[in-house]
């Protein structure tokens, strides 16, 4: 089968890989559509993983399945009215649900869900989706989902875990830096966690236009203005209650955190570059009260949310997805991604 393998971030090659041997409680999707994510083109990230086979934002059919789980009712807790044929989203890690972290929610830090991985990875022709994977953090999805809606849930899920995180008010104003795909489902979603104004910023007037078509009430293209003066004069000297800083880059957290309101929240929504240093005054958070939060990735209760807006409509492959490439053109489309520029979903259709 195909399969697009990243030996480096300039060298991506398509070869042909075995398909991987079902085990007794596994299953085989045959891969329909997968996206390429933002982290997947931040070279100091991705190249530490190299070699393999990029994609972690899959849908599939399922053709497949162990022969424990066509012999058994149920195993384990694990949902058997999966059968071949089904369509399906599946997150490249899944936790234990057992460990202390996952007792807390704090599913990332689990080592189970660290360790986990779809085989051989999301941009190849077939994927084994191993048994914890199938058990906690497969899902199904609903005959209104196409496949490219399928990809949207693992990204979605992350934003709906960073939008939790920044327990938003009644009536907030939030601030959205970095308007790729990721600050586009924020804008998108924002509102449904109770935002009221909804300011995004970027500098790319393709990315800044899309956020006002997507429910923006006010863009700032920090290329051409201060993105501090424009958010006082936006919230009449009271700045952003949430600040979601996107891009990774050190200097860009430190804008938002200038940017939040006495008791806002900055959510850290992308790990900065290697090496950067964010330089702070402690005792300016603390006599303003501003929180600084973190928000990595998504656990299976986040995909079940994001499944949800994405079955409603508000996040959707149609808004979102703006090219589509065979698996023959991956570098195209990965080159595309890391561009950031007119683009904003890539997806590989299968």
């Amino acid at each position: 089968m195909k399969a697009a393998k990243l030996y480096s971030f300039n060298d991506i090659r398509i070869e042909d890989v075995p398909v991987p041997e079902v085990g007794s409680r596994d299953a085989l999707i045959k891969t329909k559509a997968c996206g390429i994510c933002s982290g997947d083109v931040m070279p100091w990230y991705i190249e530490k993983k190299a070699p393999l086979v990029i994609g972690h934002e899959p849908a599939g059919e399922i053709i497949e399945l162990g022969k424990d789980l066509n012999s058994l009712n149920s195993l384990n807790g694990l949902n058997s009215s999966f059968k071949v044929g089904d369509r399906v989203f599946v997150h490249h890690h899944a936790p234990c649900m057992d460990c202390k972290y996952c007792k807390r929610g704090d599913y990332v830090q689990c080592e189970t869900w660290r360790a986990t991985k779809i085989i051989p990875g999301g941009i190849s022709e077939y994927i084994l989706i191993p048994e914890i994977n199938l058990r906690n953090d497969t899902l199904k999805l609903p005959e209104n989902i196409s496949y490219e809606d399928g990809t949207l849930v693992e990204p979605a899920a992350c934003v709906v875990k960073s939008l939790k995180r920044a327990n938003i008010k009644n009536g907030d104003t939030i601030l959205i830096i970095g308007l790729g795909v990721m600050g586009q489902m924020h804008v998108l979603l924002a509102r449904e966690f109770g935002a009221k104004k909804i300011i995004a910023a970027d500098m790319v007037r393709f990315r800044l236009d899309k956020a006002l078509e997507f429910g923006a009430d006010y863009v700032i293209d920090v290329s051409k203005e201060d993105m501090t003066e424009k958010i006082k004069d936006l919230t009449d000297g009271m700045m952003a209650d949430i600040v979601i800083a996107g891009p990774n880059n050190a200097d860009v957290m430190k804008q938002g955190i200038e940017a939040a309101s006495c008791g806002g929240t900055v959510i850290f929504f992308t790990p900065a570059k290697p090496g950067e240093i964010l330089i702070l005054d402690p005792n300016y958070l603390y006599f303003r009260d501003i929180n600084i939060v973190t928000s990595y990735s998504c656990g299976p209760d986040d995909t079940k949310n994001a499944l949800h807006f994405i079955r409603q409509g508000v996040v959707s492959a149609d808004k979102i997805v703006t090219h589509r490439f065979s698996i023959d053109d991956t570098e195209k489309a990965y080159r595309l991604t890391a561009e950031a520029k007119n683009s904003l979903k890539c997806v590989i259709v299968l």
